[in-house]
Formats: C-alpha cells, sequence, structure tokens
C-alpha cells in the first residue's frame, strides 16, 4: 500500500502553523490587563493628605476573580468588575489626569512598551452603601509592579 505524501511534502504550510500566531497573539493580549494576584505595597511618592503612608506600606492587596481585599478595596463577590484602557509611555505622561505618576515614570517605564490604566468597581449586591471604584490602578506590561494613585501621591506595589 502506497502512502499518499502530505501538504508538508509539496513544500505548503501545515494548517497548524498558520493559526499558531494568532493564538500567541490573543494569549499575549489575554494577560495584558492582568490585576489578579496579591500585591505588596512597597513605597508612596508625594503628598499624603489625610494618609498615614506608614498605616499603609508593608501592607497588601488581592484581587482573585470577583474578590478583592486589601487596604485599598474590598469587595467580596459583590460584582466586582474591571477594565483597563492601553496607553503608550508617552501618551500616559503626556496626560494631565497622570500628572502625579511623574515621579514614578523610570519605575513605570522600566522594561516596558505598553501602560494599563485600570478601573475596578465593585456593585455592593445592589447596597449602595457598599459600592467602591478603585482608579486609577495602573500596571505595564512588565507584570510585576502596578501603582495607585491616592490622595497626592502614588502607592507603588510589587507582585513577586
Amino acid at each position: 500500500m502506497a502512502l499518499r505524501p502530505s501538504n508538508t511534502d509539496k513544500g505548503t504550510v501545515p494548517r497548524f502553523a498558520l493559526a499558531l500566531p494568532l493564538v500567541l497573539a490573543f494569549a499575549s493580549a489575554a494577560r495584558a490587563d492582568f490585576i489578579d494576584t496579591t500585591w505588596s505595597v512597597v513605597g508612596f511618592s508625594g503628598e499624603p493628605w489625610f494618609i498615614s503612608t506608614t498605616d499603609v506600606i508593608g501592607r497588601s492587596q488581592t484581587f482573585n476573580r470577583g474578590f478583592a481585599e486589601g487596604v485599598f478595596f474590598n469587595c467580596d463577590f459583590a460584582g466586582m468588575s474591571s477594565t483597563y484602557t492601553t496607553y503608550e509611555p508617552e501618551d500616559f505622561f503626556a496626560n494631565p489626569e497622570f500628572a502625579l505618576f511623574k515621579a514614578e515614570e523610570d519605575g513605570i517605564r522600566l522594561s516596558t512598551s505598553k501602560i494599563f490604566v485600570h478601573p475596578v468597581t465593585c456593585e455592593g449586591k445592589g447596597d449602595p452603601f457598599r459600592r467602591q471604584v478603585l482608579y486609577p490602578f495602573v500596571t505595564n506590561d512588565a507584570r510585576k509592579s502596578a501603582w495607585y494613585l491616592f490622595e497626592g501621591g502614588v502607592f507603588s506595589l510589587y507582585a513577586p
């Protein structure tokens, strides 16, 4: 019985090889909005207005699939959602809304080509007193650091 030659024997590319770049592109895009982990608060730059930064530095903030617990934001499966807007570093730092992040520019730009600004909300299971918004929570495509604007400064966070 003679075997029939495959398409690869004719010098054509197998179909799965054509799909591979598309799959990889979607896989990397899915990781772009990464916030689900435990973040440790490691620093603060700027002017604290009412908060004691020593009460915050060293504490943590966790996000995990609809659950959040930490020093800045809590949502116990009460309708948490998040999204993000992607910025080129130049556009992010040129935006007056993010002027206080200028003090953290070196760290934010380190090993990155994209910056992600996340609003995170908690609906509160219908209770208006439990509704919350955490904004802006900033990450980059290096994926190990985050920054959160609070009062007159920026907290730095790290996810080991």
